[in-house]
């Protein structure tokens, strides 16, 4: 039985362009559930959702979905593959979200909408992070054909392959969906299970990339019954065992005045539990979002408290720091001017599953210095993305991976 998922793959594309409502569709699940992406009717933090991919061997029309039984409602359904859906923002000033979320990412659904000319703004900007991040792996799914009728769908299809030419993923399927009454959602399946499952280094010192942190004790519970906090993320390469001792870094600030200066030191803890969605499991490797019990104090988990660190085991992770070197490589973009970087420029780092401010200390040739305005622990392997303040607004200039 297949208890964990397989792939990790986001869902990107311009803001409003059904992204969220073709999650529910795959996953049965609304990924919104961040109070304030509800308040602004926009997804801020990143939002996973597994599905269980299914074959129904009585209906030779429609034979994948993700239902547990056949559309006749008495045959059950034979579990293919198990998925993690990612359901990263499209709004431009929150792009940054999306870019940390590139770093677990194994392949991706390009959600554009038949109801709006293509290429879209963000559209464009998601496609220029497809190329420079080399996600081979892309499924363009052709959203809201229902709104525009027939022949509408067919020269926006037009547009797209247009939009495409030349690019990275000039060859990738387009899957025109009705994703609010569930049609086409079969060979959007079908195109799925055609990704290759990407080899794994499970014998790799472990790194977890940390989405989401809780404290899942209720209010009242007695001292005696409380457990520790609880930590949500995806395993990037290796694999973590119950009964593991982990570390956290950069981990907890211990400075007493904490409005002046830092001082922080790793958690220290052990793998209590480790979880798949309801399947417990008793190892947890790349693919999916896995849930970790551990012994820290619930309090400091409590409202996402440890997002964009990472856990791994202890002595092998590295060294937490406020100065990063990274390689840096430029985005070729015609509508941001080409400037070069200036000493103490203010920059929006997506690192990990978070982001933080940083400020630019040394430049030399393709090589930035940067003094980071919270400590950060930083993976050798990971891509560091740098967006520039133009106009009042933030722009994914390029990334970089550790010098």
């Amino acid at each position: 039985m297949i208890k964990q998922s397989e792939l990790n793959i986001g869902t990107l594309g311009h803001v409003d362009h059904g992204k969220t409502t073709l999650t529910a569709a795959l996953t049965h699940m609304w990924t919104d559930k961040h109070s304030e992406s509800i308040k602004r009717s926009m997804t801020i933090k990143l939002g996973y959702a597994d599905a269980t991919i299914r074959k129904c061997h009585s209906s030779s029309i429609y034979p994948f979905t993700t239902d547990t039984k056949c559309p006749d409602g008495s045959t059950p359904t034979e579990i293919l593959r198990k998925i993690s859906l990612l359901d990263a923002p499209g709004h431009e000033t929150l792009m940054a979200t999306a870019i940390a979320g590139s770093n677990i990412i194994d392949a991706a659904l390009f959600v554009i909408s038949a109801a709006e000319p293509c290429p879209m703004p963000q559209t464009r900007e998601h496609l220029m992070l497809i190329n420079a991040l080399g996600i081979k792996d892309v499924i363009i799914v052709q959203t809201k054909i229902d709104v525009v009728g027939k022949e509408k769908a067919k020269k926006h299809y037009e547009q797209i392959k247009q939009f495409i030419k030349g690019s990275k993923i000039s060859e990738a399927p387009i899957i025109p969906v009705m994703a609010n009454k569930n049609i086409n959602i079969d060979a959007l399946l079908d195109e799925i299970l055609r990704i290759k499952i990407p080899e794994r280094d499970l014998e790799a010192d472990p790194i977890l990339y940390i989405a989401r942190s809780f404290d899942v004790n209720k209010p009242g519970t007695p001292i005696k019954d409380l457990v520790g906090g609880v930590i949500g993320g995806s395993v990037i390469r290796g694999r973590f065992k119950l009964g593991d001792k982990v570390a956290i870094r950069p981990g907890i600030n211990t400075a007493k005045d904490k409005q002046k200066r830092e001082n922080f030191a790793e958690l220290v803890t052990k793998i209590e539990s480790l979880a798949a969605g309801s399947e417990r499991l008793e190892s947890a490797m790349p693919g999916g979002l896995i849930a970790v019990g551990t012994t820290i104090d619930p309090s400091m988990t409590k409202a996402d408290g440890l997002v964009g660190q990472i856990m791994g085991h202890v002595g092998k992770l590295p060294d937490s720091s406020n100065t990063i070197t990274i390689n840096y490589t430029s985005l070729e973009r015609n509508d941001l001017p080409k400037q070069a970087f200036k000493a103490d420029e203010i920059v929006l780092l997506g690192i990990g599953t978070g982001t933080v401010v940083g400020f630019v200390t040394k430049v030399k040739k393709n090589k930035l210095e940067i003094g980071t305005k919270h400590t950060v622990c930083v993976d050798k392997a990971e891509k560091v993305s740098v967006l520039r303040n133009y106009g009042q607004r933030w722009k994914l200039s390029g990334f970089g991976t550790l010098a």
